[in-house]
């Protein structure tokens, strides 16, 4: 079990309009090594020392967090809403439907 979870989950766009989930540490760090050169900056920087420094200390993970969160936000790819509704469990026009209880 993954020790250093966050406290919330960040959601980030992630290439073809999919979302990815961040849960912990080690989501952020992949996340932030796997950020393309060319678009690196000083603030993924700042959200990778943050977060490379919450995994080899006891620099607070909910700094780590929100460095990242913010990291996310400054590159336009945080996802503040995320509907936990599937596609299919909705009817026409946003309309409930098509599963029963």
């Amino acid at each position: 079990m993954n020790d250093r979870m966050f406290d919330s989950a960040v959601f980030v766009k992630s290439g073809d309009n999919l979302v990815q989930e961040i849960t912990c540490l080690e989501d952020a760090l992949e996340f932030l090594y796997e950020w393309p050169k060319d678009r690196r900056g000083p603030i993924h920087q700042t959200a990778l020392r943050a977060c490379q420094r919450a995994f080899d200390s006891d620099y607070p993970l909910s700094a780590a967090r929100d460095a990242f969160s913010g990291f996310a936000k400054a590159a336009r790819i945080l996802e503040e809403e995320v509907s936990t509704t599937m596609p299919w469990m909705m009817g026409r026009g946003g309309e409930g439907g098509g599963v029963t209880a």
